[in-house]
């Protein structure tokens, strides 16, 4: 069974907004730097998110979308970022769409 991670529309605009929001912000004194730690997150999700543990997500996430599970990536001390999303089947191969990533600092009180 081949297995294949995707993001969805809004996932991949928001994305592109967090390269810009963690440079505005600080975190990052570089542009280039704050893409690359993006890109980094963006390549963790899709080459590990069909081998990581993951559990369903709570009801809070089901505005994102049905049947929504979410994993975890620790990327520092302070930061673990989590990807939800649905599985399909497609004629044998398990797809894994992304529909919403965000940080600990903002979904933490969720999770719990």
């Amino acid at each position: 069974m081949e297995m294949n991670v995707r993001f969805a529309t809004q996932t991949l605009d928001y994305l592109e907004e967090l390269v810009t929001i963690l440079y505005q912000k600080g975190y990052f004194s570089w542009l280039d730097t704050s893409e690359k730690y993006v890109d980094e997150l963006v390549c963790d999700i899709i080459i590990t998110l069909p081998l990581c543990p993951h559990k369903p997500a709570p009801k809070y996430f089901a505005r994102y979308g049905k049947n929504m599970y979410y994993a975890a990536f620790r990327k520092n001390k302070q930061t673990t970022w989590y990807a939800f999303f649905s599985k399909y089947n497609d004629n044998g191969n398990m797809i894994y769409l992304v529909r919403y990533i965000a940080n600990n600092h903002i979904v933490a009180q969720h999770l719990r």
